[in-house]
């Protein structure tokens, strides 16, 4: 075991060293704090002569400056106009496509509609082909009473489509007026036919 007077020595000697390391602690900054003090002491003080005054702005470098400003803003209005052009023919090409259905439309529309006038010409042909056979078989003076009465154009698609040696008879025995009639309208139609 330690003697008890060893120990307040050994706290006195510990106390001491913190003692001498606190004072260098703070003696250390402050020797820090005046070298440059020193240091300044020691240069001679500036004369306000010898300070530079502030240069003065380079022409060229404002002038670079500006044009730079102005490709900028040239570049910012070519962009929008590039959008604009960009979202312009989007609504061209949409709108082209709108076109192009409704052309597309309107050809099956036409297509459809020639077929239908076809084939209702060809029902009507079908219809006046039958009519004629019907008068072709009657007796010259039966067909010729009955044609007598029929309006125009239905007769003149009748006879102009009856066989010859059949449709003279029938001319014969209509009454004059009506075949001087009938005749004149055949003369101007087959007239009006290319060949």
């Amino acid at each position: 075991m330690i003697p008890l007077r060893v120990l307040p020595l050994a706290m006195a000697a510990m106390v001491a060293l913190a003692l001498v390391k606190l004072e260098r602690v703070i003696t250390q900054p402050v020797e820090i704090a005046q070298r440059p003090m020193a240091a300044q002491a020691q240069q001679p003080a500036p004369t306000p002569a010898a300070t530079p005054a502030p240069a003065p702005p380079d022409a060229n470098a404002e002038a670079e400056r500006a044009l730079l400003e102005s490709l900028r803003a040239r570049r910012q209005d070519i962009d929008r106009r590039a959008e604009e052009l960009a979202q312009r023919e989007l609504l061209i090409q949409a709108a082209e496509r709108r076109v192009q259905q409704r052309v597309d439309e309107m050809r099956a529309l036409q297509t459809r509609l020639e077929a239908e006038t076809r084939a209702r010409d060809q029902r009507e042909e079908a219809g006046i082909r039958q009519l004629v056979r019907v008068y072709e078989a009657m007796r010259p003076r039966d067909a010729a009473a009955i044609l007598d009465e029929l309006e125009m154009p239905v007769l003149l698609q009748v006879i102009d489509r009856m066989r010859d040696a059949k449709a003279a008879p029938v001319l014969a025995a209509m009454r004059p007026d009506r075949a001087r009639a009938v005749t004149a309208e055949l003369s101007r139609l087959r007239g009006r036919q290319p060949d």
